[in-house]
């Protein structure tokens, strides 16, 4: 997935605008330049030809878009369990061989704000109305005048994208250059371009079963998992508004970062868990908490790691479990499940760099 230098996310109250995000801008306002779009464009389907060896792709010529033919873009993706956490680098190298959707599309930044002393959190407002994305995807992140391509996961619900136009990403300080850009030069009002790609999400059907999730987290690895936890909860006002749409069952949350200031969105996560006390849960683990737990995080906090012991109450047929944090977490999470019976195509798992 991509790096955890930007593996992203910053939208309050399951998709609601975030007090400390500033104002909007309309889709007719972006001003962003189509030759600066063209280019990104043919810079996704240059890097990604350029790094594929031999995997079977369609480039329609007139547009520079690209359509990876190597197999389907699916609501779950299985990703093996025990697949070796090599690193590499470049966003576009890691990631070339993944579906990405056609459209690129210029934005702007219509807010920023901090989530924590190393993430910086970004409110875009998207220019093409048919830009779309599945809870839990990330984005090609192209910024002018600088070569490197960011990839950051997005972390806001697809149903704010669908509502005001907009997306939230939230990055962590590297020394990475679309990171750096980030933290040091972005601004209200500077404008990017975005691609969408992508195959760790939940998208469920209408049509298709309930189920229950079990979102498991590490470090800024929590950005995918609060777009699905986010979409989750949309899903349920829906249903609970109109008497019908999609099922849901429980959602739990295991989410592990060093100390509670490097808890990203736990009131976001605490807002979702109140408004849906039979619905939604959480466990916030923390492994080097140096000062006292506030009496409002008490209830919710564990000091140590997450343990496969916490998962065994929540293995189900009907329980879909999604993992993000780095390699090992990833790793370790996903093997530990596959050995307690539960099957591969429930399992999903994304690794930040």
């Amino acid at each position: 997935m991509p790096n955890g230098v930007g593996c992203c996310g910053v939208c309050p109250h399951g998709g609601g605008p975030s007090p400390a995000l500033s104002p909007r801008l309309r889709r007719s306002d972006l001003t962003l330049s189509v030759p600066f779009v063209q280019a990104a464009r043919d810079w996704t389907s240059v890097m990604i030809a350029g790094s594929l060896r031999g995997c079977t792709v369609t480039v329609r010529t007139q547009t520079a878009s690209l359509r990876l033919c190597s197999r389907p873009l699916r609501h779950l993706t299985l990703l093996p369990s025990l697949m070796k956490s090599q690193r590499k680098t470049d966003h576009m190298e890691r990631t070339a061989s993944v579906v990405r959707q056609e459209v690129v599309s210029a934005a702007r930044v219509c807010g920023l704000a901090h989530e924590s002393s190393s993430v910086r959190t970004l409110r875009l407002r998207v220019a093409e109305k048919d830009f779309s994305f599945k809870a839990g995807q990330w984005v090609d992140f192209f910024i002018p005048g600088i070569s490197v391509v960011g990839g950051f996961s997005i972390c806001s619900s697809p149903r704010l994208l669908q509502q005001e136009g907009v997306i939230e990403l939230a990055v962590k300080h590297a020394n990475h250059p679309p990171a750096l850009w980030i933290h040091n030069q972005c601004s209200v009002g500077s404008e990017v371009a975005l691609r969408v790609g992508g195959e760790f999400f939940f998208d469920p059907r209408p049509e298709e079963a309930s189920r229950s999730l079990v979102l498991i987290a590490g470090g800024v690895g929590i950005n995918p998992l609060l777009s699905i936890l986010r979409h989750a909860a949309d899903l349920l006002r829906e249903r609970a508004a109109r008497g019908c749409g999609q099922q849901m069952g429980t959602i739990k949350l295991l989410y592990s970062a060093k100390d509670t200031s490097e808890l990203l969105f736990k009131n976001n996560i605490l807002e979702l868990v109140r408004e849906f006390p039979d619905k939604i849960a959480c466990t916030l683990h923390v492994t080097k908490q140096a000062t006292p737990v506030s009496a409002e995080l008490r209830p919710y906090v564990t000091e140590g790691r997450i343990m496969e012991e916490e998962l065994r109450d929540h293995i189900s047929e009907d329980t879909l479990f999604y993992i993000c944090g780095p390699p090992p977490m990833t790793d370790f999470f996903s093997s530990q499940l596959e050995c307690r019976g539960v099957p591969r195509e429930h399992i999903c798992f994304e690794k930040w760099w």
